[in-house]
């Protein structure tokens, strides 16, 4: 489409009063605090509530496994893709059966809840609300894909991340108080109830316009949603900027409150203090950064808010140089780089939205936001070993180097001047096509070297903390190799089931890339409705 046949663009002030006013932002919006609910009862609530009844902390530690499908949601997220339920649509009919299931296993809970001495029951229902919970996501995530106009994602982001955090609170924090009052029986009753009102809301929801047809088999919806995004020009490109962009933000925030500790702020500054400026000051980064998207354009806001986000990581290096508990440069510090983190995760959602078609919304959201959340994990590790090893100071400022890919990278699909951020798909090139068993075989190959790189990887972290707890030792990888390939406990299985999935998944990658390279998925685009980018 030429630039002079586009439609002319509302203004700044037309487009914030369109996107408040909207029924589907409001949908979208209210939603959010049931996406919260369920992750804040698993992660919150259920552990507190088991110890708070003597259950032994081994046994409680064993209960924060339940996060686990949050982790591996895009496994089962193809199945979503592909069936349609019988009422509502594909994305209000999985949210809804996703509610119903939760409205149902909270009230489970509550009916085991006078007999805590069988916490394993209580395990399953957790894990039941888990599974129920991280559904849920999925299909709200792909409903918001594919019902917010473009001039409506920014202010949706913000107030979506304002509710969802009341979900989580409400479900996490309060019940818990509750409970101290009423009894967990009555307070699981009524988070239970509160799922009834937000279940209208996903009843009365509009359908999203144009409705994408749904693959129409389980191999199209695995292996669709991998081919549509990489036949779009510097696709593994786009893929390593999702990777880096809050990376230099991730490792400042990885280890915040042992710094604390090791600064001698004590456990009112840690748990208190904290909490309160990181509700606020996250909730007001991440409204800003919805209204401010609106005049920027997504393009300037992933610049603007990308440096912000970097340079307020100097709030850390100021805190570690002062060697000593400064309350009012700690509130400051780590209420702006909060701010700034926010005003980044805003813009960076917007573009998630952006970059999701709408036939595979269910997939490729979920893979995106796993590859998202991928840097968070590892930067635990990346920093308590860089820090250990060069103090904090050093270590923070190192952080801004780790902020410069993600910049450099959005610089070769974004110019720093654009407005907006466009897509396209790559020029067909003339290329023999490959056989299914040619690609198969380059997708194994692929999925082995990952699996072998993640093993490493973690026996690596393995052999290195040995290394730091026992310093009279040699480096011993061959130890925790022997251990991953041959698992003794939970923690071991899980690792290698992850390892497994890993490889798995990077060897469907693999074989989508060496497709879309020999001119698959050309057309993928052009069958996605209202596509923009």
């Amino acid at each position: 489409m030429s630039q002079a046949a586009k439609p002319k663009r509302p203004g700044t002030f037309q487009s914030l009063r369109q996107a408040f006013t909207s029924w589907r932002t409001a949908s979208v919006t209210l939603m959010s605090i049931s996406s919260g609910m369920p992750l804040g009862l698993v992660w919150l609530a259920i552990p507190d509530w088991m110890r708070s009844v003597g259950v032994d902390i081994r046994i409680v530690g064993l209960f924060t496994l339940a996060q686990i499908p949050w982790t591996f949601k895009f496994l089962w997220s193809p199945l979503m893709d592909r069936f349609v339920p019988p009422k509502l649509g594909r994305r209000r009919g999985w949210t809804a059966l996703a509610q119903v299931a939760l409205l149902i296993g909270t009230l489970a809970l509550a009916g085991v809840a006078g007999h805590p001495d069988a916490p394993w029951v209580v395990g399953i229902f957790a894990l039941v609300i888990a599974l129920a919970g991280a559904t849920q996501d999925i299909a709200i995530d792909a409903y918001a894909v594919d019902v917010l106009r473009p001039e409506e994602q920014a202010v949706a982001v913000g107030s979506r991340n304002a509710l969802w955090r009341t979900g989580y609170y409400i479900a996490g924090g309060l019940s818990i108080y509750l409970a101290g009052q009423i009894g967990w029986p009555y307070v699981l009753v009524l988070v239970a109830l509160v799922y009834l009102p937000l279940l209208v809301v996903t009843v009365k929801a509009p359908e999203p316009p144009g409705v994408a047809a749904a693959p129409a088999t389980l191999k199209e919806a695995v292996w669709y949603p991998f081919l549509g995004f990489l036949s779009r020009h510097r696709a593994l490109e786009i893929l390593a900027f999702v990777f880096f962009y809050k990376l230099a933000d991730q490792l400042a925030q990885s280890l915040q409150r042992p710094f604390l500790i090791d600064m001698g702020y004590n456990e009112f500054d840690r748990g208190v203090v904290l909490t309160a400026i990181g509700y606020v000051a996250n909730i007001l980064g991440t409204l800003l950064g919805g209204l401010l998207t609106v005049p920027l354009g997504l393009g300037r806001s992933l610049w603007i808010f990308g440096f912000l986000q970097i340079f307020s990581n100097i709030g850390y290096v100021l805190l570690a140089h002062a060697g000593g508990v400064d309350r009012p440069l700690m509130w400051g510090a780590i209420g702006f780089e909060t701010v700034t983190s926010a005003l980044g995760s805003g813009a960076f959602s917007v573009l998630l939205l952006r970059m999701t078609q709408k036939r595979f919304s269910a997939t490729q959201y979920a893979l995106f936001s796993s590859l998202f959340g991928l840097p968070r994990i590892l930067a635990g590790p990346i920093a308590g070993f860089s820090a250990y090893a060069v103090g904090w100071e050093a270590f923070y400022w190192a952080t801004l180097v780790f902020g410069i890919p993600g910049m450099v990278l959005l610089a070769r699909f974004v110019p720093w001047n654009a407005r907006e951020v466009e897509f396209r798909i790559e020029p067909p090139r003339i290329r023999e096509p490959l056989s299914a068993a040619q690609l198969a075989l380059r997708g194994l190959a692929g999925g082995a070297l990952m699996f072998a790189f993640g093993a490493l990887a973690s026996a690596s972290l393995t052999a290195l903390k040995s290394l730091k707890d026992h310093p009279e030792a040699s480096f011993d990888l061959l130890t925790p190799l022997t251990a991953l390939a041959h698992p003794t406990d939970n923690a071991g299985w899980i690792t290698l089931v992850g390892l497994l999935i890993f490889g798995a998944v990077c060897g469907v990658f693999t074989a989508a890339v060496v497709a879309a390279r020999h001119g698959a998925g050309q057309d993928l685009e052009r069958l996605d409705p209202e596509t923009e980018l």
